[in-house]
Order: structure tokens, then sequence, then C-alpha cells
């Protein structure tokens, strides 16, 4: 068993995600989610679709990225 690095949850089925050189384990999506995702940097959701990285920066898409003053950001559908 492994301990979840966000909640502690000493958990059998706990997961590995490898990251940037890194190991993460977690006993569940969300805890994943909490410490892995991108913060959009306008509107401030946590990224778990595809965002739209501009000049180092993270957003949720092209409308947050646009509001933030970003041109020629298009979102792909």
């Amino acid at each position: 068993m492994a301990r979840c690095e966000v909640c502690g949850n000493d958990y059998g089925m706990s997961f590995e995600v490898h990251a940037q050189g890194a190991v993460h384990v977690f006993d569940c999506f969300s805890c994943a989610i909490h410490r892995m995702a991108p913060i959009c940097e306008h509107c401030r959701v946590q990224i778990i679709g595809q965002g739209v990285e501009v000049e180092g920066q993270w957003f949720c898409g092209g409308h947050c990225a646009r509001a933030e003053g970003k041109v020629g950001i298009v979102d792909r559908v």
C-alpha cells in the first residue's frame, strides 16, 4: 500500500503519476487533479481538459486568454 500525498489515505489501489522527473502517489483522480492540474490565470479554475498555454501562462481556453490581453488565440474544437 502507498499513502496519497494529498489526503494521506493509505490505500491498496493507489497509483503513481510520473511527471517532470518526479513520482507522485494518489489514491484517487480527484487528489491527482488537486495536486497536478494547472490553474487558469484568468478565472482560477483547475484545468483538467485541454487548456491553452500562452507565453508560459496557462488558461482554460481562448476566452480567458483573450480576457488577459493575449492575442491570436484560437480554441480548438
